[in-house]
């Protein structure tokens, strides 16, 4: 190998063993005779090879003829260098920029933590009131609670005021939040003019979910759901497999207050009464309270029916008359609606839960933004078809929410012995519809009104909700997806969102200087390539 060729690389070794020398003093903090060594073998060795390598390009140019300070060449390697300083500038700006403001990100972690999920985004960009954000944690904080901060505040551009501090320090205003100073607590205080939520993770890693409700919960109205009670329905303070208790949780969660209603006690539907929700009752409904039922529809009430499944039996144990009126359908009420409900079963043999062909599950949606959109399956237990009357009202309009996913092995199936096999004499086939919503918009409403339009759902099963089956699926999801657009609120609620795994590194000191030399070395290894090139092109 030619000697001139040589030059470029022990100068290179020597930049290295300087380098070397150096990290080595940062990393140990202290001078050490091989860091010096180094250090001093690198700069000699980098020096002479400087000199020898700038000795022959002064004898070349000495033995070259002279070139006119205007010539091509010499501007054409000038304007190279402008061009790739500019480029580089531009370039370090324009990523700047677009971090900063681009909603565009790519989160490589494993649970996207550091990005908002799409009804969040959603929801936090439509802010119009401010909301402050103010967290208590003692110590440094986790970084993991810095950026989704940061990232609330980026999207809601700036609408959400975040802060983070340590009570312990800022003892004085800390006590202004009139809560006794817990060093062990972790809390977050969301507030929006009067109203105020308090947020604790001190257990746990905070999740976006939490935070979001909260967000909601401060940023806008309460509203009063309704549930029917006297029949035998499904219980909202039930804790039990049957109850719903748990749903009743989610909604108070989303901001949504759960009370219950007698009506053979009240003989009427509260005012404040914003969604009225009937849970599977087991017996027929008196004539008045149905009266009341209907007329609070009528004004433009919202509710939420749950009807429940027809009884089965085998054939040599027939059904009694008392048996045949367990879980009513509600049609009294429903047919002046434009639906009606069968007293079939819905089944579905390509997609159920189990063993039960019964219980269909399904993804086969409607597409609707508030109601289904971004859902996972949901299954419910023996739901039964429902129809709509061809007679009914023209400002009546229908959609189906909820069908089986299969075509040709999904019926309604009329037959209650447990005889499942399709009767195309009598029984339906699918898909099957079983869950619809009915809205009737009403342009003569009194200005006085609270609401002058009826939101109705039907669905024909109510043990989808319940505490044993609610958590499944996006079963939950569904549930609370209703009563939202029922409530006439725009915020998609959480439910199944991301838990956040915070896989903390401790490193000492001396470890994360060497993790600042590797993240050092990594773009200068680039610099060294580079220098290579031009000292081999400067030897020619």
């Amino acid at each position: 190998m030619n000697k001139r060729n040589l030059l470029p690389l022990f100068c290179v070794f020597g930049l290295l063993c300087l380098i070397l020398g150096l990290s080595l003093v940062y990393i140990k903090q202290q001078f050490s005779y091989l860091a010096m060594t180094l250090a001093a073998i690198g700069g000699i060795v980098f020096v002479v090879q400087i000199s020898l390598i700038n000795r022959h390009s002064s004898n070349q140019d000495n033995s070259s003829r002279w070139v006119s300070p205007f010539s091509f060449k010499r501007w054409k390697k000038l304007s190279m260098v402008i061009c790739i300083v500019t480029g580089s500038m531009a370039f370090i700006g324009v990523s700047h920029y677009l971090a900063n403001n681009s909603n565009l990100r790519w989160d490589v972690t494993q649970d996207k933590q550091h990005t908002l999920s799409n009804n969040t985004k959603e929801y936090v960009s439509t802010l119009a009131k401010e909301v402050q954000l103010t967290a208590f944690h003692v110590g440094m904080p986790p970084k993991y609670l810095l950026d989704l901060f940061k990232e609330y505040e980026r999207v809601s551009k700036a609408v959400i005021k975040t802060e983070i501090i340590d009570p312990i320090e800022q003892i004085a205003y800390a006590a202004k939040f009139g809560n006794a100073i817990n060093a062990d607590e972790r809390k977050v205080i969301v507030q929006s003019g009067n109203n105020r939520k308090d947020v604790d993770f001190t257990q746990s890693v905070l999740s976006e979910d939490k935070l979001t409700n909260a967000i909601a919960s401060v940023s806008r109205a309460p509203r009063t759901a309704y549930f029917l009670t006297g029949h035998g329905e499904y219980s909202s303070s039930n804790v039990e497999f049957t109850g719903l208790s748990k749903f009743k949780q989610l909604l108070s969660d989303n901001n949504i207050t759960s009370k219950i209603l007698m009506l053979g006690i009240s003989q009427s539907i509260p005012v404040d009464c914003d969604v009225l929700i009937i849970a599977g009752p087991k017996t027929q409904l008196s004539l008045n309270e149905e009266t009341v039922i209907s007329d609070y529809l009528t004004r433009g009430g919202d509710a939420l029916f749950l009807i429940e499944h027809t009884l089965v039996t085998t054939p040599d144990n027939p059904l009694n008359a008392e048996q045949l009126q367990k879980n009513p359908s509600l049609n009294t009420i429903l047919n002046q609606w434009g639906l009606d409900v069968q007293s079939d079963i819905v089944v579905d043999l390509t997609n159920h839960i189990g063993d039960d062909v019964g219980s269909p599950a399904t993804k086969n949606y409607q597409r609707h933004k508030a109601l289904t959109e971004g859902l996972d399956y949901t299954f419910y237990v023996r739901p039964r078809s429902i129809h709509v009357l061809p007679q009914r009202r023209a400002s009546i309009k229908h959609a189906v929410i909820v069908s089986t996913a299969s075509t040709e092995n999904s019926w309604a199936e009329t037959n209650r012995t447990l005889d499942i096999q399709f009767d195309p004499s009598t029984d339906t086939a699918g898909p099957i519809p079983f869950a619809y919503v009915v809205i009737e918009e009403k342009n003569d409403g009194l200005a006085e009104d609270k609401l002058s339009d009826t939101r109705l759902i039907v669905f024909t099963d109510a043990d989808f909700l319940s505490n044993v089956y609610i958590e499944q699926y996006s079963n939950a999801q569904m549930g609370l997806n209703l009563v939202n657009w029922l409530a006439e609120l725009d915020y998609k609620t959480y439910i199944s969102a991301k838990e956040t795994k915070v896989e903390r590194l401790d490193l000492t000191s001396q470890q994360k200087r060497q993790v600042i030399v590797i993240l050092f070395l990594l773009p200068f290894f680039l610099a060294i390539s580079g220098l290579v090139v031009w000292l081999r092109t400067k030897m020619k």
